[in-house]
């Protein structure tokens, strides 16, 4: 989904790291919501709908043109926010009357304004009269019993892969397994130190090896929460918050999860260092593009960019597994609609458009997302098919054993507090342990 150029479900993590989106957060201007007096002298009642994406606001417009033709009295307005501006105009957009009717969402933001009653409950005006949703992207937007988003589109995590590089390397991208502290069983190390070379091409253990002077890298361990930490956290069994919405990633299995994303770039010397991902978390991605990196764990918001720039061969293989097995993040954006809209009735009815397959048509077949309605989802599978991308990894870690996606009203709070010492324990200056303590308990008093 998903900007800096990430495309919606993420977005700015290296900023936020629990701010999660499926679409590239793009730039644009927003126009204003509609008035009644607008309304009464075009004879339509206008409904306006926000988003952060420049890349899937064209296919938007198109839906939008299909719903137009089927209920001339409608018309809909779409407006672009960047992602940099978004967040905090959604606020004080919200308490001057000035937001759209509909907006895009993500988990780590939806639930201050459902609690603070900015929200319609989709469960009152549409309930189950609609397209089958992918009920991953479902769960995330409930809270307190009732549902607050319409599903848009969602993402989960594989691995790209350089072809070029694992043949030569004599990797098998397909069966990558880490083992705490590289241990026994563990195919993921060996497999990024073979395809980690300096320019002399000696590989990370080998005499005369020189990690300031690598040309190529195995693997992307960094500070990045939906296509890497989250994802180990839960393959190593742990948590990153309770049933209670707690940040709980301080346990020994998430030290484990951490010390070896951490040991693969200060000790082992098979990822780029975290004094350059920290500052720009799409850095990994650019190396995968130049062909400097063999193994590049993301989500399908990163396809359109690899698909069109990838000057090599490369492929999709499922997410690499740890002791519990693959475990992914399900991350989803979803449409909400203005409690405080003039429009109330066409709102919903636009609302009820965007839930459904018809809605979602231009998103999935224009290749930007896996779309929230199940039904939508074939047109997207097609349009890489087409292209000689099968994307059944994603549909298949969607589909296995996941983690939740952050979710809370005040977690994007607590993702301030964190951030930063992940971020310190990632370039090696405050060991696992006490960073992990550190952070934890930051997060949690910011949530407080």
């Amino acid at each position: 989904m998903i900007h800096p150029q990430r495309s919606a479900a993420a977005a700015a993590i290296a900023a936020a790291a629990l701010v999660l989106a499926a679409c590239s957060p793009g730039s644009g201007d927003a126009g204003s919501a509609a008035t009644s007096e607008e309304t009464e002298a075009t004879g339509t009642t206008t409904v306006t709908f926000r988003l952060w994406d420049d890349v899937a606001a064209p296919a938007y417009e198109e839906s939008f043109d299909a719903f137009m033709a089927q209920n001339p009295d409608i018309t809909v307005q779409v407006e672009v926010v960047p992602w940099g501006d978004y967040w905090e105009r959604l606020p004080l957009d919200l308490q001057s009357g000035d937001m759209a009717d509909i907006f895009w969402t993500n988990t780590s933001n939806f639930g201050r304004y459902a609690d603070n009653g900015n929200l319609i409950n989709i469960d009152e005006v549409i309930g189950e009269d609609h397209d089958e949703w992918t009920e991953s992207v479902v769960s995330l937007y409930e809270r307190d019993g009732a549902l607050w988003g319409v599903p848009q589109l969602w993402d989960s995590i594989a691995l790209y892969y350089n072809a070029d590089l694992v043949d030569a390397a004599a990797v098998d991208p397909t069966d990558l397994t880490w083992v705490p502290g590289g241990g026994e069983g563990d195919t993921l190390l060996p497999a990024a130190r073979a395809l980690t070379a300096d320019s002399a091409g000696l590989h990370p253990e080998e005499e005369g090896f020189n990690p300031d002077d690598r040309v190529t890298f195995g693997f992307n361990a960094q500070a990045d929460l939906q296509a890497i930490y989250l994802d180990f956290l839960g393959s190593a069994g742990a948590e990153f918050q309770d049933d209670d919405g707690q940040f709980a990633f301080a346990s020994p299995e998430g030290e484990a999860a951490f010390q070896y994303l951490v040991d693969m770039v200060n000790t082992w010397h098979v990822a780029p260092s975290a004094a350059d991902t920290n500052t720009n978390g799409d850095i990994t991605r650019d190396l995968f593009l130049q062909g400097r990196l063999g193994l590049f764990q993301s989500g399908p918001y990163n396809l359109k960019t690899i698909a069109e720039n990838a000057e090599f061969t490369w492929g999709l293989a499922p997410m690499v597994a740890g002791p519990e097995g693959r475990v992914s993040v399900v991350h989803g954006v979803a449409a909400v609609g203005n409690a405080d809209t003039e429009n109330m009735d066409a709102t919903v009815t636009v609302l009820k458009w965007l839930g459904s397959a018809d809605g979602q048509a231009a998103l999935a077949g224009r290749g930007i997302a896996f779309p929230g309605a199940v039904a939508a989802q074939d047109a997207f599978v097609n349009y890489w098919s087409e292209r000689g991308v099968d994307v059944q990894v994603f549909i298949e870690a969607a589909n296995g054993q996941t983690i939740a996606a952050p979710v809370g009203p005040l977690v994007g709070a607590g993702a301030n507090q964190l951030t930063p010492i992940l971020q310190e324990m990632f370039l090696g200056n405050i060991p696992v342990a006490e960073a992990l303590e550190q952070a934890q308990a930051a997060g949690n008093e910011a949530m407080e």
